[in-house]
């Protein structure tokens, strides 16, 4: 052992090392601490790992990126990550980077992965040494990550503190540590990797990402910051749009901004949304807050003005030369009607529209005072109009619903193929599926007289022999023709979007104040329908052959309204308009525009069509 004397300035005394202290032997004292607590270090210089899975998978160390390797190597990592300090076996390592397509020696690759991965983390590891960091343990690999080392597992650990402290009640500091959180995102998690593990990862961490955003958003808004939400909100509805959270928070921001009409917009946009995709009508919570919004729920005003905070993380600005919607303006309050006591929210800036404030009913006769602007606006009908003259009802003639959802051309296509493809044995089926989500009889019953061709021809096709000539050649040719070219042109025709009366691909596509206003007024005229039947009599909601003062938006009541009325309807004729008049005189009044259908007296397709402009006003008992 070899001894150093060192003289210290001439001095009597002489200190000797014997190579057990000094800076060398500090250093292997400090790394054999970090091995005992765990933590994971790069040999030379102390420095920890990080490693990310937010976006492209990577491992850096003092701000430089390792390079991973091929990309196998790099999902092999990936896999290891996803489960980290935990052993992951061979067999379930294969299985995720493989998937169905193994190869022959799957063992001795993921050897060869692993060896390749630990030079890159461990390069000052020799090469028959054990690794420390990424370990063969008998339950499989296992890679060691240490504390906030992973990206995934910080961003779960901030949300989870972001929540605790919102639920603490500082929403500030909430909505902080949640955009903190999100902006370790570096896009699309496992970035480049396929298969069905890592779809089902990324799905996951995905789901993560939103309810994080829905919970930033939540913050923001109980800060008062809707006006910053806004713009980020939409960006969030058209990124996910089956997650009716945001759509909530959406019409909630811009009803607390006073765009009343674009709150109702985003809703009748989210109830076509599902209907036309799910055949279903939106949750409950967001009925409810659509509810809210009608009856200027003073329970939606804004909260009191906080300590402005930045916005979501990435919110894009608003163009300058974005377009305003003005607001609907408040209506005067009534007399003698329950008005909501929004007295605060309106000394603080903030009055909501209240759909029963337009009128005054006094009891014994017709209400026919309405707020001055409001009569200024509205022209009052004068005088019974012409029969079947439909410019002389006295209301502006109703947009035209929106179609059903325009099919992609290439499902189009393939639909159309179908019955080509599979000579017409499909035909049926196809037919089949659309009368059942129409609700129509016709089709139905084409679609069983398609499905007796197709029997006809497997039954002559057995019964006869294919190389005489004889007389049930004639019905299979016919019911091969009429099942494959008669059949794709039929569905052609079924998934073809028929055009709007007035010309126009897709009503409401572009910003439409009157529009938007008569949407406004509809809504309100049917929350007075649902909750006030007796004031809507009195208003006559549904009767534009009537003078009156309230404008419903051009409502048509299918249980009042004379035939001349409804037959002044775009798609309905004379007989369809007699039809509705005689069944409700026989069997009684609508209980819903739906009933029409329901009772077969309208195609399921006209009421869909109609379905914005129609209303049943129960009758008085």
């Amino acid at each position: 052992m070899s001894r150093k004397i060192l003289l210290c300035g001439g001095a009597e005394s002489l200190s000797v090392c014997c190579g057990h202290c000094g800076p060398a032997a500090e250093r292997r004292r400090w790394r054999r601490r970090r091995r005992r607590l765990g933590v994971v270090t790069l040999a030379g210089d102390g420095s920890p790992l990080r490693f990310e899975i937010l976006g492209r998978p990577a491992a850096w160390r003092d701000g430089r990126e390792l390079d991973l390797g091929p990309g196998k190597q790099r999902a092999v990592l990936a896999v290891l990550l996803l489960s980290p300090n935990r052993p992951v076996p061979t067999s379930s390592i294969v299985e995720a980077v493989w998937g169905d397509e193994p190869p022959d020696n799957g063992v001795n690759v993921v050897q060869k992965y692993v060896a390749g991965l630990r030079r890159v983390l461990e390069p000052e590891r020799s090469p028959r040494s054990p690794g420390r960091l990424l370990t063969l343990t008998g339950a499989g690999y296992a890679l060691r990550v240490p504390p906030e080392g992973l990206d995934a597992e910080l961003f779960q650990d901030r949300v989870r503190e972001a929540l605790a402290v919102r639920a603490a009640g500082d929403p500030a500091r909430a909505e902080s540590l949640l955009r903190d959180a999100l902006s370790g995102w570096r896009g699309t998690a496992l970035a480049g990797l396929n298969g069905s593990f890592f779809d089902a990862a990324r799905g996951r961490l995905d789901e993560e990402r939103a309810a994080a955003l829905e919970a930033c958003a939540e913050t923001g808004l109980e800060l008062g910051e809707h006006a910053r939400l806004v713009p980020e909100l939409i960006r969030l509805v058209a990124e996910y749009p089956l997650r009716e959270g945001f759509r909530y928070l959406l019409m909630l921001a811009l009803y607390r901004c006073g765009r009343q009409a674009e709150a109702l917009a985003a809703y009748r946009d989210a109830r076509d949304f599902f209907a036309d995709e799910f055949g279903v009508e939106p949750g409950e919570q967001l009925q409810s807050l659509h509810v809210g919004i009608l009856r200027a729920d003073p329970a939606l005003a804004p909260p009191p003005a906080h300590d402005t905070p930045p916005a979501l993380a990435d919110t894009p600005p608003v163009p300058a030369d974005t377009p305003a919607v003005p607001a609907v303006t408040p209506l005067a309050p009534a007399d003698d009607l329950p008005v909501p006591a929004a007295a605060g929210a309106a000394a603080a800036g903030f009055a909501p529209p209240d759909p029963l404030a337009a009128v005054q009913v006094r009891a014994g006769h017709v209400p026919t005072t309405v707020a001055a602007h409001s009569a200024a606006a509205v022209q009052p009908w004068s005088g019974v109009p012409v029969v079947g003259a439909a410019p002389a009802l006295g209301w502006p003639p109703p947009p035209p619903a929106p179609g059903r959802r325009r099919y992609p051309w290439a499902v189009r296509c393939g639909l159309m193929l179908a019955p080509l493809l599979s000579f017409g044995t499909l035909t049926w089926a196809e037919v089949a599926y659309f009368a059942a989500r129409r609700r129509s009889r016709t089709l139905g019953i084409m679609s069983v007289g398609y499905l007796v061709m197709t029997v006809v021809f497997f039954y002559g096709t057995a019964a006869t022999d294919p190389e005489a000539t004889g007389w049930w050649d004639v019905p299979m040719l016919f019911s091969v023709f009429v099942t494959t070219l008669g059949g794709s042109v039929h569905v052609a025709l079924i998934t073809s979007e028929p055009s709007s009366p007035d010309g126009r691909d897709e009503p409401g596509s572009a910003l439409d104040v009157p529009l938007i206003e008569r949407r406004v007024r509809r809504d309100q005229a049917r929350s007075l329908v649902a909750h006030h039947p007796a004031v809507a009599r009195e208003l006559r909601i549904g009767r534009p052959d009537l003078t009156r003062t309230f404008d419903d938006g051009g409502l048509v009541d299918v249980n009042a309204a004379p035939e001349h009325v409804l037959a002044a309807l775009p798609g309905l004729d004379p007989y369809h308009a007699k039809l509705i008049v005689l069944a409700r005189t026989a069997h009684g009044p609508l209980a819903s525009v739906d009933d029409l259908a329901v009772r077969e007296i309208l195609p399921f397709h006209t009421v869909h069509a109609l379905r914005e402009t129609l209303i049943a006003v129960p009758p008085d008992a």
